[in-house]
């Protein structure tokens, strides 16, 4: 049975405050999170026939990618965090693959596997990126 557009419409609007929020730690701001989730689901939409039939790591890993390509393609400052908590300017000091792993697994709240299926990955490098990713913040926090 093949899903109906309105049914794709709904699923991802569920998910749209925890896409938005996993955008926001791989972003520097507000606007730049909004653009990348824009641009995940817009190719989620296009691809939603051939999805996996578990979506929700699929979708977070669209976020992913389309937070690497935005990063390639204009490196934002560190700058702008000084209006950010102690916390989330730690978190977005981490490198990308940690506070990737630490931002799915600790934030969004998807199990270790779902995880490492939207990061691509085998579940044993994720639970080593989410350790080194906790370490790190425990020794600045």
């Amino acid at each position: 049975m093949t899903e109906s557009l309105e049914q794709a419409r709904a699923a991802v609007i569920g998910l749209l405050p925890r896409l938005r929020r996993f955008a926001r730690t791989l972003a520097h701001d507000a606007d730049e999170a909004d653009d990348i989730v824009v641009n995940a689901i817009a190719r989620a939409l296009a691809d939603w026939e051939h999805a996996p039939i578990d979506r929700e790591p699929w979708l977070f890993g669209l976020v992913r990618g389309a937070a690497l390509t935005q990063t390639r393609t204009a490196r934002p400052s560190l700058a702008d965090t000084h209006h950010e908590s102690s916390v989330v300017a730690e978190l977005q000091a981490l490198p990308e693959e940690q506070r990737t792993a630490i931002a799915l697994v600790l934030i969004e709240g998807l199990s270790y596997a779902q995880a490492a299926r939207a990061m691509d990955l085998p579940v044993g490098t994720l639970t080593s990126r989410l350790a080194r990713g906790r370490e790190a913040l425990q020794a600045v926090l």
